[in-house]
């Protein structure tokens, strides 16, 4: 007797949190190409539990040290969420490339558990730029807007990477690379964008709308660099690469904000 097919949501849950749900421990490519769908979603429920957080902490006062601490918890809890493998994918990523040794010598490199010199700079500067730029919005529509739009952005990201092939036969990039067409690409960049603007505009007005739109292709292009970088490079996608994607846009997006505020 065929097992019926997991719920998408539920194998999204279990492969981009630490949320425990009930899946198998083996998904397949199929599941896992209706999984990234409820990415940006799965996205989005995060970064409201983070912005949650966050209020909360500035809620005791709005000086720069609480803000700055408020920000810290926001970003933690988004690394505690996903089981820190984005964290992990951006480490592994920038050593791989930053090695500027031979595609193969390089994957190997982005294999081991170690993190190296590269690795450990990328993790301090893109954390440093989430949360400073996070401390600088002001703290209530702005800051919680900023966070989901980024959360969302990144994830939305991913999915337009997907498209491209897998630079290895295993591993989690192998599950989604090449699970998504030019078509639902371009459905997802469109109803991405519209849902920026529209929710800016009707949260804080034209002007606040004008900005996260900014913010989210500004993310876009820059998770859009780490994807040809990775494509030139590696000759694929890998999941530490998706991983990289996700945190680097996040950072982006977020500092955009902060730029504009």
């Amino acid at each position: 007797m065929t097992p019926s097919p997991i719920p998408a949501w539920r194998a999204a849950v279990s492969l981009f949190t630490v949320i425990p749900v009930a899946a198998p421990a083996e998904i397949r490519k199929e599941t896992a190409a209706r999984a990234i769908w409820w990415l940006p979603a799965i996205g989005g429920l995060l970064a409201a539990v983070a912005a949650a957080l966050l209020v909360a902490a500035e809620a005791g006062g709005h000086s720069a040290p609480r803000r700055l601490l408020a920000a810290t918890l926001a970003v933690a809890v988004l690394g505690l969420l996903t089981g820190g493998l984005h964290l992990d994918g951006l480490a592994d990523t920038v050593d791989g490339l930053a090695s500027r040794r031979p595609r193969q010598e390089a994957l190997e490199i982005m294999r081991r558990s170690d993190v190296g010199p590269f690795g450990v700079a990328a993790l301090l500067v893109v954390l440093l730029l989430q949360v400073t730029s996070l401390a600088t919005l002001t703290p209530g529509v702005p800051v919680t807007v900023a966070l989901v739009v980024a959360a969302v952005t990144s994830r939305v990201a991913v999915i337009l990477a997907a498209g491209s092939p897998a630079a290895r036969p295993d591993g989690f990039g192998a599950l989604i690379a090449g699970t998504t067409t030019p078509r639902t690409r371009a459905a997802a960049l469109v109803v991405l964008l519209a849902v920026v603007t529209a929710g800016g505009a009707a949260l804080a007005g034209l002007s606040f709308a004008a900005r996260a739109l900014a913010a989210a292709i500004t993310g876009l292009l820059a998770a859009s660099l780490l994807h040809r970088a990775a494509r030139t490079r590696l000759g694929g996608m890998s999941g530490d690469v998706f991983g990289a994607m996700i945190e680097i846009a996040t950072a982006a997006v977020l500092l955009v904000f902060a730029l504009a505020s």
